[in-house]
């Protein structure tokens, strides 16, 4: 999908779900680089603050055991091979532990900006990008331009960051040489920690600034022509699967409509293989009884379980049944049927009235 508009126009029409769908399935989605940046910084400043004493101690005895062994090293192939093996082998286990962090940092980061997913359709080469004009033109675009200002201030502003910091320790620092080596390195570890910690707070505000810039971003750019809207809505309309879905749908609305009217039917008329007609009849509002669901096979079923349940009436009449299964749904009945059907109805008034009688005797 061309990012501009081929038709012209103005982009004032909301994004469709299938222009989103369109545009997450070729990976363009509002996903911000500062939020991966600062989720990571965040993570290495928490780190910093409990996982170093664990990793200093390990290269401590790291280096200690080095030490203590130097008298036993011979200098030969086998023993600088086996204390190679040795140094891989306990820094891994104490890196590992952060290379591992970092890559889940920056998977979740992704998941949380853009949720999953998965499309090759960024690697499937695009020769047009080696047009060099249009090369030329995107390195001067305003793209490219937003970012090299951002990239500009945000380093400033660290550098800026860490030089006030230090500032402020000046004269605490002076004073670090008249201490001891385990004092300078405490020192040095909390100002670290401390600029770390200020950078962090500052790349939390680019990341929210630039996560909602580049949503919005995003949702410009997926804005649609009027034009557009109507080409993407006839080509729907054209899509026999889109066709169907929205027959199926319709069908299961209007299926849902009529057995909810079943309950004020008067009677349910059976043919006792397959067919089933619920009548309504007001005398108040009705010239002729009312068709308000009819249904064979399974919907057949269903009526009458539903007229079972609220205790309608079911008269078996197969020919009736036959003939009033042609009539449209919500039609009266024809005049010709008018008799068969208002000796089934006298038959059900009948049975009614003989029941209220039994309840008051």
């Amino acid at each position: 999908m061309a990012e501009e508009s081929s038709s012209g126009g103005e982009k004032t029409e909301e994004p469709s779900a299938k222009r989103r769908d369109d545009f997450r399935k070729k990976g363009q989605v509002a996903q911000s680089k500062e939020v991966q940046t600062a989720v990571l910084f965040t993570i290495v400043l928490l780190l910093w603050i409990f996982y170093m004493p664990y990793f200093w101690n390990g290269l401590s005895e790291l280096l200690s055991s080095i030490w203590r062994n130097t008298e036993s090293f011979g200098g030969t192939p086998g023993d600088v091979e086996n204390l190679s093996f040795f140094l891989v082998k306990e820094m891994a286990i104490l890196l590992v532990p952060l290379f591992f962090l970092v890559m889940v940092v920056g998977f979740f980061s992704s998941i949380f900006q853009i949720g999953w997913l998965f499309t090759t359709q960024p690697l499937t080469p695009d020769f047009s990008k080696l047009n060099p004009i249009k090369g030329f033109g995107r390195m001067f675009s305003m793209k490219s331009l937003v970012d090299l200002v951002k990239s500009v201030l945000k380093v400033i502003l660290i550098g800026w960051i860490a030089y006030a910091t230090v500032y402020s320790h000046f004269e605490e620092a002076l004073i670090l040489i008249d201490t001891s080596v385990s004092e300078t390195i405490l020192f040095l570890g909390r100002t670290a920690t401390l600029i770390l910690a200020k950078v962090c707070a500052i790349l939390i505000l680019i990341a929210a600034i630039d996560f909602a810039y580049t949503r919005y971003e995003m949702e410009e750019k997926m804005k649609m022509t009027k034009q557009e809207v109507k080409e993407e809505f006839k080509e729907m309309e054209g899509d026999p699967y889109i066709k169907s879905q929205i027959r199926r749908i319709q069908q299961e609305m209007a299926r849902k409509r009529m057995m909810a009217e079943v309950p004020e039917a008067d009677v349910v008329i059976t043919n006792p293989t397959h067919l089933s007609i619920a009548i309504k009849y007001d005398t108040e509002t009705m010239d002729a009884p009312v068709i308000i669901a009819k249904g064979s096979d399974h919907v057949a079923m269903k009526i009458r379980e539903i007229a079972r349940e609220n205790e309608i009436p079911l008269v078996e009449n197969p020919p009736v049944a036959r003939l009033l299964h042609k009539v449209d749904l919500g039609a009266a009945i024809p005049e010709e049927m008018f008799k068969a059907v208002a000796e089934i109805l006298a038959h059900v008034y009948s049975l009614k009235s003989k029941a209220k009688d039994r309840q008051w005797n």
